[in-house]
């Protein structure tokens, strides 16, 4: 993680607002194609990427419900919804103090409590994963830069391995093997991802 606490929330709005200039060119034609992850059409993924947002935003400002994280439907303006759950958790994050508390994150565990700046740090490094599985199912190219691409590597380094990859309901599949010098291959590899999907 960064040294210098504030750097970690704009590192985490530069992030998402890559996936909010992705997410602003798909259709609804592209809604039913398949995605990096395992299992979710661009719908699924979409659905699931609001409902992050809105359960970290609701953490942030002191929430521990489940209810928070659950996904609803999209309506009828999929990227409006993105864009308004997007600006939410930026907003939540941005707020005085987050980073000297302890955040519940009810999806993650019903009884620990996390540190507010390792929470940032996961919804980071999802958010560079999320925008490689937007950027790779409607196939075009997403870039971040060097200081995102670094934090997110940190976080994805610290990802236990082994068996819970393969669990029910895991977050991330095991890693792939990759040996390729792009730092965004690494992460995705790193957490699950080929690279070279769809192949």
């Amino acid at each position: 993680m960064p040294t210098n606490k504030p750097d970690l929330i704009a590192l985490n709005a530069r992030a998402v607002e890559v996936s909010i200039d992705l997410v602003a060119r798909l259709t609804a034609a592209d809604l039913s194609k398949p995605t990096p992850c395992a299992d979710w059409t661009l719908h699924g993924l979409l659905t699931h990427m609001i409902a992050q947002h809105r359960g970290f935003a609701a953490s942030a400002r002191g929430a521990n419900d489940l209810v928070d994280w659950k996904t609803r439907p999209l309506g009828d303006d999929p990227v409006r919804g993105y864009r308004e759950a997007a600006a939410d958790v930026m907003a939540a994050f941005a707020e005085p103090g987050l980073l000297d508390r302890e955040v519940a994150l009810p999806e993650f565990s019903a009884t620990h409590r996390f540190p507010a700046a390792q929470a940032v740090g996961f919804h980071l490094v999802d958010y560079v994963v999320h925008s490689w599985d937007v950027a790779k199912t409607l196939g075009i190219p997403v870039h971040f830069d060097a200081e995102v691409l670094a934090a997110a590597h940190e976080v994805a380094a610290a990802v236990p391995g082994g068996e819970i990859r393969v669990a029910p309901g895991a977050a991330f599949a095991p890693e792939v093997s990759w040996s390729g010098p792009d730092a965004l291959d690494r992460i995705v590899a790193m957490l699950g991802r080929s690279p070279e999907w769809p192949k």
